[in-house]
């Protein structure tokens, strides 16, 4: 007698489930593996556990090269697929489906301005409070994180801008001490220049007549010739008749 059609359903045992999880994905990790080698295929297997742990297998460990060859693929079958013709019938759900689309971002966007409130439970208020809370931490966060950035080149700038005035004061410095040399050099060989080149004083002019000293009267003592004995009476005569004597008449 033939074994029967096992009905395939959810196992409620947590246990049984598990193990069971465990011995079918290392069946299925062998098949993936047996069909690569076997059928020359690339192979790529990615399994998730209801925990949300990875589970994957690959060809030759190529997941990546395999991955985006699978998107090229999609892409060229997406492509052709919105180039067919679409009938009236597809336009007609397009609509709809854009339609409801936009009305729920019209209502959410009215909720999140705080208008239409009523007819929103107190689940749906806890959730949108939620939201909104959750937007303004993000929004302070990015607003933060923007300033901070700001104060920091702020403060890079300033000291860039101090270290090039310390530069500048710096060289000022320099220049002006060259220049406080060149000028004493240049006054010490202007002087030493006028030294050597200079000509000589002119000599002094003699004194006027008025300030000279009168000579005295010179007279001869002893023997004298008959000119000084003339003159020696010459000289009596005159200093007598300087005296007031009557005999000078």
């Amino acid at each position: 007698m033939g074994r029967g059609k096992v009905q395939l359903k959810r196992i409620e045992n947590k246990i049984n489930r598990q193990v069971t999880f465990s011995k079918r994905r290392g069946g299925l990790l062998k098949k993936a593996h047996e069909i690569s080698v076997l059928c020359d295929a690339e192979v790529a297997l990615i399994v998730f556990s209801h925990k949300g742990k990875l589970f994957e297998y690959s060809t030759d460990s190529c997941m990546d090269r395999i991955l985006e060859k699978y998107e090229r693929y999609s892409f060229a079958e997406r492509q052709l697929v919105s180039n067919e013709p679409e009938s009236p019938a597809n336009w007609t759900i397009e609509y709809s489906r854009l339609k409801a689309r936009i009305e729920l971002l019209q209502r959410n966007h009215r909720h999140y301005m705080g208008q239409d409130l009523e007819s929103m439970s107190m689940k749906d208020l806890q959730n949108l409070e939620q939201q909104l809370d959750t937007g303004l931490k993000n929004i302070r966060s990015r607003k933060n994180q923007l300033l901070y950035d700001s104060i920091s080149e702020l403060q890079r700038k300033e000291k860039a801008i101090q270290e090039q005035n310390s530069m500048l004061a710096k060289k000022v410095t320099e220049i002006i001490k060259e220049k406080e040399k060149e000028m004493g050099q240049q006054a010490q060989w202007e002087q030493q220049n006028h030294c050597t080149n200079a000509p000589p004083l002119p000599p002094l002019p003699p004194p006027p007549p008025y300030l000279m000293a009168p000579q005295p009267p010179c007279l001869n003592i002893g023997r004298a010739s008959g000119v000084g004995r003339k003159i020696a009476s010459t000289t009596k005569l005159t200093m007598s008749c300087g005296l007031g004597e009557p005999d000078c008449a």
